[in-house]
């Protein structure tokens, strides 16, 4: 079964994560099948960039994403959202 998951990499102390789809069983830093993003929690606000299009694919392909990944993508999605509805208000 396939899973949406973080993999650690950075630095002792100074961690930043990769948002990859990798097997469950195998151990959370190991192979992955394709790497989707990232996310860096120590920028101010968090940032999180990932290939939006590559995620509905591997969802749709029975793919399922951790807890963790899943409450990123909705709060990232939601402040998207926000701030292009500025954007959109002042272009009339």
């Amino acid at each position: 079964m396939l899973v949406i998951r973080l993999s650690r990499i950075g630095a002792k102390k100074q961690p930043t994560y990769r948002v990859v789809v990798a097997e469950k069983r195998t151990p959370r830093d190991s192979r992955e099948v394709e790497r989707l993003g990232y996310y860096n929690p120590r920028t101010r606000p968090a940032t999180l960039k990932v290939d939006r299009e590559r995620v509905a694919y591997w969802l749709s392909a029975g793919a399922q994403p951790s807890a963790t990944v899943k409450s990123l993508l909705k709060a990232h999605k939601e402040e998207a959202a926000e701030a292009s509805a500025p954007v959109a208000a002042l272009g009339r």
